[in-house]
């Protein structure tokens, strides 16, 4: 076992002298690596010896300062510069520090290159290695044999909590709480600063926003301070991953003891070990969820006509069989997830954002109209709405009205993603909640094709785009348009007037002419003028209620066929 006091009896390394922070000087040394990068800090370890030229903090007190910080509270063995390269003399602010935080600070004569240096302190300390390796890979034995058992984590938890003798939380890729483990002699209890509740966020948004996503760019355990109030705690963070796929966090609440190598280790190890079990949760998971959405897709096409059969899938899916139920689909479409070429790391990321719709749709189901059923498929989150036959029935207008808040609440919580909602309508027995299910599809079509931005709609705001749609081929909508509406689209095509627009706005404000000459923005005496060139294009009086039905009929089949 090699520590700093070892170091400075090595004959080969003759003259290498500390100059503060004596008060480590029985500081282990388990490994030796150069630090010329100033964001090195993440990637370092306890017991490791830095080796230094001085080049990257030679002008710069404050990040000598923090250096030297930062390496005592990662448990760093010391801090070795090399002199008469860029310092003739260490400065006094870091002798200060290093005499401060208890890190040992050391000078290597000039006439030692920084690989020889590594060469012969790793040499004299592979032998601490052995016994390192046998007491990691009984710790590794032991959880994996929790593992095995099927303790689960928080099995995995206590025995981890109880060997790196500090209170952890296992977090999943969210940082909602799996499972937490806490320590009775803990200064700063888990519970007076974080709020433990499972599948639930645990802590600040800026906290967990500082640690990089990518998991390549996690190469160790990071340190991130968490500030509560008066106190600054220090966590380590490890992610639980396989690949480039993260599965969660185990984070370190470091107030009871400073984390030792084979801490570090263990911690590694055990990241491995949460990772098998949060996968083998999810095939489970899965398994269930498979027969779940079985039912649901039997349900939604109709399928299912037996009414026994129904009332007993129903009672055991948590649905009821007499209340009257509506479908509203959430269409969600992520504009970064372009960006992703791998096809898994793609549905990864969309079931990573389709989970967390399905999270906030439930925290709004108080405000619906009745009790909400959520689940997702692929990109589109399914909402049933069951309310006691008893009760009135949901208007159109109150259904929209939960949609909206919804609509809001998503694009205020997911950025970067756009979002559809449709609305069936609501059926008297839940064995036609196929047809309310047809309908959110059939609007969210139908706003598709008319915006690209993202909407909320009810069927019934597209009923008679879908009549005309579905039941009438497009060489007949198009001989429709052209004959009532033919003129006028032409005129503004040719002028570049907006004509057809007018005339749209006429009747969506029930042909008042002051409250659409106010929506478009114009003067009412501009609108007036607009409707009597319409009417001297058309050759009509716009009185005639035969030719008004004809005339808003092609204004919607110019809108489903974009002449617009």
């Amino acid at each position: 076992m090699l520590t700093i006091k070892d170091l400075l009896t090595i004959q080969s390394i003759d003259g290498i002298k500390i100059i503060a922070g004596e008060q480590g000087i029985n500081n282990i040394i388990s490994i030796v690596n150069i630090m010329e990068n100033p964001d090195a800090f993440d990637w370092l370890s306890s017991n490791e010896l830095l080796l230094s030229t001085g080049y990257i903090f030679k002008d710069n007190p404050e990040l000598q300062n923090k250096i030297i910080k930062e390496l005592a509270e990662i448990n760093c063995s010391g801090l070795v510069i090399k002199m008469h390269r860029y310092f003739d003399q260490i400065p006094q602010n870091m002798i200060d520090h290093a005499n401060k935080y208890g890190l040992p600070l050391l000078a290597l004569p000039f006439e030692y290159t920084l690989s020889k240096v590594i060469a012969i302190i790793n040499e004299k300390a592979s032998g601490r290695y052995d016994l390192l390796n046998r007491k990691t890979l009984d710790m590794h034995n032991a959880l994996f044999r929790i593992a095995l058992e099927g303790g689960g984590l928080d099995r995995i938890a206590s025995e981890l909590s109880e060997t790196i003798n500090n209170p952890i939380l296992i977090l999943d890729q969210d940082w909602h709480l799996l499972h937490y483990t806490e320590i009775w002699h803990n200064p700063i209890p888990l519970d007076s600063c974080l709020t433990l509740i499972k599948n639930r966020p645990v802590f600040t948004r800026d906290f967990t926003e500082s640690v990089p996503k990518n998991i390549s760019q996690i190469k160790k355990s990071i340190k991130r301070i968490y500030h509560v109030k008066d106190d600054e705690i220090k966590c380590r963070i490890l992610p639980v991953a396989v690949a480039n796929h993260i599965y969660g966090y185990i984070v370190v609440w470091q107030t009871i003891w400073e984390l030792t190598e084979f801490d570090y280790i263990v911690l590694e190890q055990a990241s491995t070990i949460v990772a098998l079990e949060r996968i083998k949760a999810r095939e489970i998971e899965e398994v269930k969820l498979k027969i779940r959405q079985d039912f649901f897709d039997d349900l939604l096409t109709g399928k299912i006509t037996s009414a026994d059969s129904l009332q007993t899938l129903c009672d055991l899916h948590g649905l009821q069989s007499s209340y009257m139920y509506f479908c509203m689909v959430i269409n969600i479409e992520p504009v970064e997830l372009e960006n992703l070429e791998d096809i898994i790391d793609r549905k990864y990321e969309l079931d990573r954002i389709a989970k967390k719709c399905v999270d906030l749709v439930y925290d709004h189901s108080s405000k619906a109209p009745g009790e909400i059923t959520c689940f997702y498929r692929n990109n589109r989150i399914i909402i049933l709405i069951g309310q006691n036959e008893q009760k009135p029935v949901v208007s159109a207008s109150e259904a929209k009205q939960f949609a909206n808040e919804l609509y809001s609440a998503l694009v205020d919580k997911i950025k970067k993603t756009l979002f559809f909602i449709g609305v069936g309508r609501q059926y008297k027995n839940i064995a036609s909640l196929h047809k309310s299910f047809s309908e959110a599809h059939e609007a969210i079509r139908l706003m598709q094709k008319f915006n690209s931005k993202g909407d909320v709609s009810h069927f019934d705001d597209y009923s008679v785009y879908h009549f005309l749609d579905s039941n009438i081929k497009d060489i007949e909508l198009e001989d429709f348009f052209l004959k009532r509406l033919g003129k006028l689209y032409e005129h503004d095509q040719e002028f570049g007037t907006s004509l057809m627009v007018t005339l749209d706005n006429y009747f969506l404000y029930n042909q008042n002419v002051s409250e659409a000459a106010k929506a478009m923005f114009i003067h009412r005496n501009t609108f007036i003028y607009r409707i009597e060139k319409i009417k001297e294009i058309l050759n009509m009086d716009l009185k005639n209620s035969e030719e008004l039905l004809q005339i808003q009929l092609a204004l919607k089949i110019g809108k489903l066929l974009h002449k617009e």
